[in-house]
């Protein structure tokens, strides 16, 4: 039995894998060392994966995931040894591989995230051999649901939105200003919260102040990360909930920079599916 993981900031998805064919699709919180402990980890894995997993010992563990940097995925490799019964190899890799290999298998190609956060690379067909550093959505993740949603609530609390608007948004999620101001800068995760005012921006596309937020920030990923890379030559790939919900903003973003842009996935998963159950190419 084979497990699967493609997990970002907010959200993991889990497949079972038995005889190279999914048998099990499974959600859970996302996991990210960089921002969890060992121990927190831990427990999500035991709540929330475990009691949903098919009886048997698992072979093999691919997980790929936000954080997952080569300094952080023993922390994750051990939360997972000691929290599910593997007996198998436990691998843990960054989600840019995870976008890499899920849009473009063993071809080369210039592969973007847009979701929670934002990040890019150049993939060879085997490895990523070029990277831009998001920096986070403080100094960098444009284009990301995080940037768009701290975006939005700067434009409105410094009133570049209508009142109307600002006015819709407070009674929608029931927040004061103190309230936002607090779950920016005191709570954990505020790139969790600011990337789930996302709906929003998508319910009000038709207020030009709106749309232009997200053309302005698409514009300015392409330019300060694809243009990095030989975009040229090869097109760009998407994948995660931001670039799959406002496709057609992306689209128009490209052409104003004159990029090219290949797929566009909500998720890497189908593709990853494919690239480890292929038993003449399994890593």
């Amino acid at each position: 039995m084979m497990l699967i993981a493609d997990s970002g900031s907010t959200k993991t998805d889990w497949c079972v894998i038995l005889d190279n064919t999914p048998i099990k699709r499974i959600g859970t919180k996302g996991l990210n060392p960089f921002f969890q402990s060992e121990e927190e980890i831990q427990q999500e894995l035991t709540h929330s994966l475990l009691p949903q997993l098919p009886e048997g010992t698992i072979d093999s563990v691919y997980f790929y995931g936000a954080g997952c940097t080569p300094e952080k995925a023993p922390t994750l490799r051990r939360a997972i040894a000691d929290s599910l019964p593997v007996v198998g190899n436990i691998k843990a890799y960054s989600d840019m591989l995870a976008a890499a290999r899920g849009l473009c298998g063993r071809e080369a190609g210039i592969t973007c995230i847009l979701g929670t956060g934002s990040n890019s690379c150049f993939y060879d067909g085997k490895e990523i051999v070029n990277h831009i550093s998001p920096l986070g959505f403080i100094l960098g993740d444009e284009g990301s649901g995080a940037v768009l949603g701290k975006l939005l609530v700067g434009d409105i609390l410094k009133n570049q939105l209508s009142p109307a608007i600002k006015e819709v948004f407070l009674k929608q999620f029931d927040l004061t200003v103190p309230e936002i101001i607090d779950r920016v800068y005191r709570q954990p995760f505020p790139n969790r919260f600011l990337a789930s005012l996302s709906p929003f921006i998508a319910q009000h596309l038709e207020e030009p102040g709106i749309r232009q937020l997200v053309l302005g920030s698409f514009i300015a990923f392409l330019r300060r990360n694809v243009m990095q890379y030989d975009y040229t030559q090869y097109p760009a790939h998407f994948i995660g909930s931001v670039a799959h919900c406002y496709k057609e903003i992306l689209q128009e973003a490209a052409q104003e920079t004159g990029i090219r842009i290949g797929k566009i996935l909500q998720s890497p998963m189908e593709g990853l599916i494919q690239y480890h159950s292929d038993p003449l190419h399994q890593p």
